[in-house]
């Protein structure tokens, strides 16, 4: 019998994806100037305030209120009726020194034998539906909301959008797990109070976002992709009214709050630890991007259609505790998912240095990776320029998504027989 999975994304101007932006940004600043910079760092926003916390060891001083106020900036959050503004929220820093309790368990002597900065399970996934290797509910999700950031952006064709934005994808699958239809698709974004009828309002906005949205969404998809939209899809458009209060003003929003949002929308599996504002040496987010890099080379290389990795550690401890491989019965090589772990463990070095060092981690690339999920993203080659007025301005050519490299295939075939 068919079934239905259903996966949701935030925009960019979600209040817990402000604080999100914001970690990573203060994270992108303190490696800029020292890429040992230790950061944990968390983000708070509400109305008209911005409380920045957290534990740092770094050798830079920031200017983190600018920091915080330019990100607020760019999103698009720059008008007073917003009641959350770049230029005159408060922002409140207790950022504070790292214990060392905790520091003398990472740091070593020889980087090599670096510990990993906390214990927990870390997943990845990866899987054949979708050109990136995604689950294509998620991935439709981000690119609705990815193009509605666009139109806010260009003022034109829907000229009343704010930042702050949702939406939700519902695919029907069939019994071998092959994507029939969509379903349901919810969007709900804030916008400017522009008529005095809700009811008129309301009905522009939905006839905006179907017809103009969606197209344009649809146009960027592959042809089998663009089949499973049709005229008996459910569109719950702004179902609970008019949503012209939100943003941070709407919703106070936290550093860490939307983990599936960021990974894979429900399917595979999730460790529970945040990604944003935390340096690599912290296993939850370097060894999740890790196991995806994993997950995303065993299925374009063949081995199975669907996988997902588990790893897992121990605090201050290098090696992990174990290596998990699930492929849900899709293997291809009449091997057990325990022997594919077995040489999944031989191929890729986890100890948290290796990948730090394989992914490139140390660099100040996370900022990318705080709105509109963590995997599935083109990896790129780009120049970020960091400024402070206590170290001067530096300029840094890094690698964005390098955890989406598919440059493993040849090493997993060889390895495989394959």
């Amino acid at each position: 019998m068919a079934y239905l999975f259903t996966s949701e994304s935030v925009s960019e101007g979600h209040p817990d994806k402000v604080a999100d932006q914001i970690s990573d940004a203060l994270l992108d600043n303190f490696l800029a100037f020292d890429p040992d910079s230790k950061v944990a760092c968390e983000t708070l926003v509400t109305t008209g305030q911005v409380v920045l916390a957290g534990e740092v060891k770094s050798k830079t001083y920031l200017d983190v209120q600018h920091i915080a106020r330019e990100v607020i900036n760019t999103i698009g959050y720059t008008k007073g009726a917003y009641q959350f503004s770049g230029d005159s929220c408060g922002v409140i820093s207790l950022i504070h020194e790292q214990s060392q309790d905790i520091n003398q368990g990472v740091d070593r002597e020889n980087k090599e034998e670096q510990g990993a900065g906390d214990q927990g399970m870390m997943f990845g996934y990866a899987t054949k539906e979708t050109a990136n290797y995604m689950p294509l509910a998620l991935d439709i999700s981000h690119k609705i909301l990815i193009e509605l950031a666009k139109l806010r952006r260009e003022g034109v064709d829907i000229p009343y959008l704010r930042p702050d934005s949702k939406s939700q994808v519902t695919i029907e699958y069939s019994d071998d797990n092959v994507p029939q239809r969509i379903v349901a698709i919810v969007v709900s974004t804030q916008h400017d109070d522009f008529d005095k009828d809700d009811d008129k309002m309301l009905g522009k906005i939905k006839k905006d976002i179907i017809s103009i949205l969606i197209p344009r969404v649809i146009a960027q998809l592959p042809q089998y992709t663009q089949e499973l939209f049709n005229d008996d899809i459910t569109y719950h458009i702004n179902p609970t009214g008019k949503f012209v209060i939100g943003g941070p003003h709407g919703d106070t929003g936290l550093t860490g709050r939307k983990i599936i949002v960021d990974t894979y929308g429900g399917k595979g599996a999730h460790g529970g630890g945040a990604f944003s504002g935390k340096d690599p040496s912290k296993v939850d987010r370097s060894a999740a991007y890790a196991s995806r890099h994993i997950a995303k080379n065993l299925v374009a290389a063949g081995v199975a259609n669907e996988v997902l990795v588990q790893v897992s550690y121990a605090i201050g401890v290098v090696k992990p505790t174990s290596i998990f491989v699930d492929t849900y019965g899709t293997s291809t090589l009449g091997m057990t998912d325990g022997e594919i772990a077995k040489k999944v463990e031989e191929i890729f070095d986890m100890r948290p240095s290796a990948i730090e060092k394989r992914l490139k981690l140390r660099n100040p690339i996370y900022q990318e990776t705080a709105a509109y999920g963590h995997m599935g993203k083109e990896p790129q080659t780009i120049t970020k320029v960091f400024e402070s007025p206590y170290s001067g301005k530096v300029e840094k050519k890094v690698e964005l998504f390098t955890w989406e490299k598919l440059d493993y295939v040849d090493t997993v075939k060889k390895a495989f027989e394959i």
